[in-house]
């Protein structure tokens, strides 16, 4: 599907770059660079039936699955939906304020939402972007408009990561607000009720929206390579703890194991795209989880 990129996007090289424009612009070329062909995000929205496979057929369409048990190609083939719209709902609570790298969650959100905006637009298809923490801070809503590309990138390189989150409660007014069937990803460290998060996900999906939860974790939080006594600041008012992290290690590692399960199979059950994400990881990389499952 993709050719090894001419360049690699890495976060410490993005980090000298402070326009976000600039910076989700060098981001969507390297990543365009290194494939066959733009990818488009409309191309999945609505199944209609199989066809067996012809040589000179797109193999992106081979549905892998029915080969396995049938041992016959057939090509997956979709309703042309061609005004795709997609919503982007970046967390903006004071927890994505965290990074031991050279760009914190936030920071790392924001520049995947510009270049997702950025590819998005370049296809004639319509994009809206969101920040919330507990309400929603700043709101671009969808359209395809010249000046829109602007108007997101104003709306994103002015917020700052500040305040309690309420995923839950976006999402509800997310699923009110849409009046048509949309792909709708979040990019959020998912600090949050869990319950509440997954009735929110699941309420879109019932309306049969496309849903793609990108969750975003700095190296630290996946691996507590901490040593020596330390004193810990929560965010959002989480509280203040000082202790040897060595000592607290092996009880924290399975504790956030089994949330990342956890997140994981309740997205797989509900049907929902689901991609873990280090803000270690090169930002092309990261882009290619969006644009890839829109073409699987």
């Amino acid at each position: 599907m993709t050719q090894p990129l001419e360049r690699s996007l890495r976060p410490e090289e993005l980090a000298r770059i402070s326009r976000l424009e600039l910076r989700a612009r060098q981001v969507v070329e390297g990543f365009v660079s290194g494939l066959h062909r733009s990818p488009g995000f409309g191309q999945s929205l609505e199944f209609l039936q199989h066809r067996e496979y012809v040589p000179g057929d797109d193999i992106r369409r081979i549905d892998w699955k029915l080969w396995s048990r049938s041992d016959r190609y057939y090509l997956k083939q979709f309703e042309d939906d061609t005004n795709v719209r997609v919503t982007l709902l970046v967390d903006g609570s004071e927890s994505m304020q965290f990074g031991t790298g050279p760009l914190n969650k936030f920071e790392y959100a924001r520049t995947i939402a510009a270049a997702v905006s950025m590819l998005v637009l370049k296809q004639h298809d319509s994009v809206g972007v969101t920040v919330f923490d507990s309400a929603i801070r700043a709101q671009v809503p969808s359209s395809s408009r010249n000046t829109q590309l602007q108007a997101i990138l104003a709306g994103l390189e002015t917020q700052v990561a500040v305040g309690k989150t309420d995923i839950a409660a976006i999402l509800k007014r997310t699923n009110e607000t849409l009046s048509r069937r949309s792909i709708v990803i979040l990019l959020s460290d998912l600090f949050c009720n869990r319950e509440d998060l997954f009735r929110g996900l699941q309420t879109l999906r019932q309306r049969r929206h496309d849903v793609l939860v990108l969750q975003i974790l700095d190296d630290e939080e996946l691996e507590f390579r901490y040593s020596g006594t330390l004193r810990f600041e929560g965010l959002e008012n989480a509280g203040k703890l000082t202790c040897d992290p060595a000592a607290l290690r092996a009880g924290y590692l399975k504790a956030i194991n089994g949330f990342l399960d956890t997140v994981r199979r309740r997205c797989a059950g509900s049907n929902i795209d689901y991609q873990l994400i280090r803000t270690s990881e090169n930002l092309d990389a990261a882009l290619a989880h969006v644009l890839i499952r829109r073409l699987a």
